[in-house]
């Protein structure tokens, strides 16, 4: 089954917004499934809403599945807003999740080369709404996005 990507990123960007609107981080994101196209959990970076260290919007959308299986996980897309950082890459690596789209990398980019070189397809929309609302986010709160990204 071929996944219009298009689908994928409306989720994240909405999710991202989501955050925004809470005060939050804007990077949303989605699991979905590539054999049917169900779309598995979606999610944002809660960091500032929930005061957590470690929920960003690629691990809130892992939380918000559950516990699925491993055969899951390797037949899913991880859609993200924003490219994955080293923690959220860590855990697409952990799960086996084949595929990773991205919105954009430009205000942010992890490290998407040791995704590629573990086997991960890696795709980056370059997607100027996730562009626009990520810079428009650091200019505001740039004390909160370089906590977040651990500088």
């Amino acid at each position: 089954m071929t996944i219009d990507h298009s689908i994928g990123m409306r989720i994240a960007y909405e999710q991202a917004l989501k955050s925004y609107n809470e005060g939050g981080i804007p990077i949303g994101g989605c699991l979905i499934r590539k054999s049917d196209g169900t779309i598995l959990s979606q999610g944002h970076n809660e960091r500032v809403q929930k005061q957590s260290a470690t929920l960003h919007g690629e691990i809130s959308v892992l939380e918000k599945a559950g516990r699925l299986p491993a055969s899951i996980y390797q037949d899913c897309v991880l859609y993200t807003t924003l490219s994955p950082c080293q923690m959220c890459s860590g855990s697409v690596l952990l799960y086996k999740i084949p595929t990773v789209v991205s919105g954009e990398n430009e205000n942010f980019k992890g490290p998407e080369e040791y995704l590629k070189s573990n086997g991960v397809e890696f795709i980056n929309l370059e997607d100027e709404k996730c562009k626009e609302l990520m810079s428009k986010f650091i200019k505001e709160k740039p004390e909160v996005w370089f906590e977040d990204i651990g500088v």
